[in-house]
């Protein structure tokens, strides 16, 4: 019986060691993709003269570090959020975390006679996830809410930071109507190496809630059970909502609000590997930054001229999978 249970977890942890050598070529290979495609096809490892220089470094290498981090970050947080509220349909937008960052752009574009800068809009947006989650933090800690009651109240946040921002969209111009919708639909372009100093903040976070799967598996078992075993649940708790409201303020503030990373991918891996959270937290990581890479590539080249929204294209995949997981659970 022990040697069976030995070949067992033997053979399952092949399984995930084989998942993470795939999904890490795959991004190596999609993100090579990234930065050859475009306009000019240029050979990474070798650009021609000084304009395919310029395009790689300044251009195309900014934005396939934003969105590796930006697809790693919505992906690990979906995948802890799920866990943490005992929910499969949570995602970092489930807490209204992603609305407190978008009505944050709104209020800033509207207070300000003249358009923000970058700089500005991002330190907003990530304003903005922080202040949603203290009004959580603060609601729940007075009323000592249960998991599924913070969900509710984190529905309810979003909602209403939807209405604030629809009054945004009623009431502005043509000019701050465009630089909204083409921020809240999600886009990578643009992205400067100013810009990513917000992924050197994001990456020991996202490490660090890679680093915690083993409790996420210990809660798996129940509030109760864990707390026997000795994990400090509401503390876990906290610090997982107060670092995925970070990384998603960090997120919409590099990319705007992307969906979908953070639902499906987590879903994903479990249907087709496990949900042992250990392996399932790191390989949720790279499989968004894969994602988010191929998706952002597409959004440039689909369209010869003009460029897709990352926003919609990530939608359009994630939302004909996301139909089919619900119809291969219901089975």
């Amino acid at each position: 019986m022990s040697i069976d249970l030995y070949r067992l977890d033997k053979q399952h942890k092949r399984r995930w060691l084989g998942a993470f050598v795939l999904m890490c070529s795959a991004l190596i290979v999609t993100a090579l993709f990234s930065l050859s495609v475009g306009e000019i096809f240029i050979w990474p490892f070798k650009p021609e003269g000084d304009l395919e220089r310029m395009l790689i470094t300044e251009l195309r290498l900014p934005r396939l570090i934003a969105a590796i981090a930006v697809g790693a970050a919505l992906a690990v947080s979906g995948a802890s959020l799920q866990v943490l509220l005992g929910n499969p349909l949570a995602e970092p937008g489930i807490l209204g975390i992603s609305g407190g960052a978008s009505l944050a752009l709104v209020v800033v574009m509207f207070l300000l006679p003249v358009f923000p800068s970058v700089e500005v809009m991002m330190f907003a947006a990530m304003c903005g996830a922080l202040v949603f989650t203290l009004i959580l933090v603060a609601l729940a800690s007075r009323q000592r809410l249960s998991t599924t009651r913070l969900l509710l109240v984190g529905v309810a946040l979003g909602i209403l930071s939807g209405a604030g921002v629809t009054w945004g969209f009623y009431f502005s111009d043509d000019l701050n109507l465009r630089l909204l919708m083409y921020w809240l639909m999600g886009n990578l372009g643009g992205v400067s190496w100013t810009q990513l100093s917000v992924v050197i903040f994001m990456l020991p976070v996202i490490v660090w809630l890679c680093s915690k799967g083993k409790q996420l598996d210990t809660l798996m078992m129940g509030e109760i059970y864990a707390k026997q075993l000795g994990l400090n649940v509401d503390k876990l708790r906290w610090q997982l909502i107060l670092v995925v409201s970070l990384l998603v303020g960090a997120s919409v503030a590099l990319g705007g609000v992307i969906g979908f990373i953070g639902l499906v991918i987590p879903h994903l891996i479990r249907l087709c590997i496990g949900a042992q959270n250990q392996y399932l937290l790191p390989l949720s990581a790279i499989f968004g930054a894969c994602l988010l890479v191929f998706s952002d590539t597409l959004s440039r080249i689909l369209l010869s001229s003009a460029e897709l929204p990352v926003g919609v294209v990530t939608t359009s995949i994630g939302a004909p999978v996301f139909i089919w997981l619900l119809l291969k659970s219901s089975d």
